[in-house]
């Protein structure tokens, strides 16, 4: 190692250094433990969010101090070395991101198990601010030389009219001081990147061309609809030929497949894998009967959500023009149900001749699971109710986890040496031992050093988005920050309104005590109007405040343009108050959550997801929690009595700021347009009960602001979150998933 290091002196740039490293790491895993087993895990998903490899890998093996010192010796940092790292554009938001976490914590358990999915060359999008409106442009990230190994691995994967021809590249996945696994990546050789023409539109009939161009491509027309069945159906048809191959190769006669794969659906995405291992068993002289009983032995399914619009249904004639060949199997499973169940909530196909991708997956996989205790009781009792009466046993929790190797290790070295100094190094393979912090509470130095390290982050964040954005940050102000994929039901418009109220306040004279930052980062699907008018309010408030000079000393609002896992390495050490608004039942479980947690951000949230768990973990006095429970929102919706109209004619604070949305102020800033259509949707309709929770949101948020002033006091509520952050680690996880589901050898 240390003669490999040698000839770091001979490089000049930055770059010749990374692409250096990235050969010396990409051979010292090609050389290394592979995790082996007779059964393999595959995890099928349509994202991996895997964000830049180089540090990740060099701490995994084992070698990330020894490189960093080689650096320091010619007066690099790592830091600098990272910036040449294009991010990969594999994913969007948590469900990606979750993806990445568990192919760590897989490869660090010593588990046989590969990620399955798509190399997307553009990802979902670069996101850009241009008038305080979001503008999308494609996001390149593969270059010559990358993570991406090109494998002789091709299939032949038939549509309606024609067929295509699939080629592997694999990115090493690894563990930490353990064994490494893969990343399989399926994509085209005939892929033409300059379709792309304006911002990210391109011909979407021209599969042959364009069919991994984009992640999630706009599907707001029946093109972008086919194109995403082309995609799901690429990836799955690659997987299950893939799976069957290895196998075949490890001694499977077939008929015993499941002793040799296990199958995670990650979302409904996949789902296309089960009827396409019935159609492959089938070409192989297996009967239907029997490859239907083989792929419901082998198949699990993860469900992610709660919102019913989430859950992916096909018209029967889209999959009939993509994919006739799976038609009739599809109308097979249905037809069984159908003469097992009469309750038409649980068949296949409904009377719109729709296809319901999960209930695919529920009945004909061997396990279910949602992803925090809440979630998981609201599919049993709510959303899957009809299939939880049928299948009790197949029904499961796995709460969701994160990776410390990132999200702590990495992204916070100056917090980890405290930990290392005060409890030692075992937290790092077992998170539970994070506990043994607790035994510092009361210790004023500890205290001190933990609000130093936080100021330290804050300090790091400023100058980082200086020089990459020219945002302006007051690291002496409280960092509130809300950094998550931009949806109505996680309520960003919230916090808008309530960024309206102090505002309000600060204009008539009442100030606060300390400044405060309002952090934001998040981006709107192309197609999702309503989210991208909530991006616009946002700018629209970061511009008015910051031109105040009456305002802009105590408060600000920064969005960060195209927030990815690079800006969140950042974000995340350097908040104080962490947002987690969602409306109470909808957010499935939020690992953003554990990650501010871990790293000492105190909660300001609802009962929602894993939420719920967190406030169990820490007690009342270590989180913020305000707003309606689930049962009372579920009742709502049940009953339709909601009305956000009633509310703002009732209460005049909050018509106050709902219509400042459309005030003088802000229509000289932003485009009338916009905001107009935003305030009239809050008014008229507000679906994810923003008002609802307003007041309480209001007085909980302030009640924060208040209790930050005792510096002591906010720093022994940091102190119990960390300690109680290790359940959150998805090592448990996976163990979990491996002990209850997956039984890998």
């Amino acid at each position: 190692m240390n003669q490999k290091l040698e000839q770091l002196k001979t490089l000049k740039t930055n770059e010749e250094i990374y692409y250096y490293l990235l050969s010396m790491t990409k051979d010292m895993v090609k050389r290394g433990k592979k995790n082996e087993s007779k059964k393999k895990l595959y995890y099928i998903s349509a994202e991996f969010l895997i964000g830049k490899l180089l540090s990740n890998n060099l701490i995994n093996l084992g070698i990330y101090d020894q490189v960093e010192n080689a650096l320091q010796s010619l007066g690099k940092s790592m830091a600098e070395i990272e910036e040449v790292e294009l991010e990969p554009s594999l994913g969007n938001g948590g469900l990606g991101r979750l993806a990445a976490c568990f192919l760590d914590s897989i490869a660090t358990l010593g588990l046989d198990g590969d990620g399955i999915g798509l190399n997307y060359h553009y990802g979902l999008f670069k996101q850009t601010f241009k008038n305080n409106l979001q503008t999308e442009e494609k996001n390149p990230w593969i270059t010559k030389e990358s993570w991406l190994t090109k494998k002789k691995t091709h299939y032949k994967i038939p549509f309606a009219d024609f067929t295509l021809t699939s080629t592997l590249y694999d990115i090493d996945v690894t563990g930490y001081e353990s064994g490494s696994n893969k990343l399989h990546l399926f994509d085209i050789d005939t892929i033409n990147e300059n379709l792309v023409t304006d911002n990210i539109n391109f011909d979407k009939e021209d599969i042959r061309h364009n069919l991994t161009l984009f992640l999630y491509p706009d599907d707001s027309d029946e093109k972008g609809k086919l194109l995403r069945i082309y995609q799901q159906y690429f990836m799955v048809s690659n997987a299950a030929q893939y799976i069957i191959e290895e196998a075949v190769e490890k001694g499977s006669n077939l008929y015993d497949l499941a002793d040799y794969a296990v199958v995670q659906i990650n979302d409904t995405h996949p789902t296309l894998v089960i009827p396409e291992f019935i159609r492959l068993l089938m070409e192989r002289g297996v009967s239907i009967r029997k490859a239907i009983s083989i792929v419901s032995n082998m198949c699990a399914y993860t469900n992610h959500t709660i919102l019913a619009e989430a859950l992916e249904t096909w018209p029967m004639e889209y999959l009939k023009k993509v994919v006739p060949h799976l038609v009739p199997i599809i109308q097979t499973l249905d037809r069984r149900i159908k003469r097992k169940y009469k309750n038409e909530e649980v068949a296949i196909i409904d009377k719109q001749k729709r296809v319901h991708m999960a209930f695919i997956d529920i009945h004909y996989g061997f396990s279910v699971n949602g992803v925090a205790a809440l979630h998981t009781d609201i599919l049993k009792q709510n959303e899957l109710k009809a299939f939880y009466e049928l299948y009790p046993d197949k029904f499961n929790n796995k709460t969701n986890g994160i990776t410390f190797r990132r999200w702590l290790l990495h992204c916070n070295k100056p917090l980890t040496s405290l930990l290392e100094e005060l409890i030692g190094s075992e937290f790092k393979k077992d998170a539970m031992n994070l506990t043994k912090l607790l035994d510092y509470e009361k210790d004023e130095t500890v205290l001190s050093r933990l609000l130093e390290i936080k100021k330290e982050a804050k300090v790091a964040l400023s100058d980082y988005l200086k020089k990459t954005q020219n945002l302006t940050l007051n690291p002496d102000s409280i960092y509130d920050i809300q950094i998550k994929r931009l949806h109505e039901y996680k309520r960003q418009q919230m916090n808008t309104l309530y960024i309206i109220h102090k505002y309000l306040e600060i204009k008539s004279g009442k100030r606060p005590s300390t400044p405060i930052t309002f952090l934001f980062g998040a981006k709107a699907a192309p197609a999702y109007v309503i989210a991208k008018d909530i991006i616009h309010l946002i700018l629209c408030l970061q511009e008015l405040i910051a031109k105040d000079k009456e305002v802009s000393p105590y408060m600000n609002v920064v969005m960060v343009e195209n927030y990815n896992v690079t800006l969140a390495e950042k974000l995340i050490p350097a908040c104080d108050i962490s947002e987690q608004i969602s409306l109470a039942s909808k957010e499935a479980s939020g690992t953003g959550n554990m990650k501010f947690m871990l790293n000492g951000a105190i909660t300001l949230g609802t009962e929602d997801g894993a939420n719920v768990e967190i406030h169990e973990l820490v007690g009342d006095d270590n989180i913020y929690i305000f707003g309606a429970k689930s049962d009372e929102v579920i009742t709502h919706y049940e009953k339709s009595d909601y009305s956000s109209k009633e509310i703002c004619e009732k209460d005049a604070q909050i018509k106050e700021l709902v219509d400042f949305i459309v005030s003088v102020e802000l229509l000289a800033v932003g485009s009338k347009e916009n905001l107009e259509r935003l305030h009239h949707e809050i008014i008229s309709k507000d679906w994810f009960m923003t008002l609802l929770d307003l007041k309480e949101y209001i007085e909980k948020k302030d009640e924060a602001f208040k209790d930050y002033e005792d510096r002591k006091a906010w720093a022994k509520k940091m102190i119990v979150n960390i300690s109680k952050a290790g359940y959150f680690s998805s090592d448990r996880t996976i163990a979990q998933y491996n002990d209850e589901i997956w039984k890998l050898n």
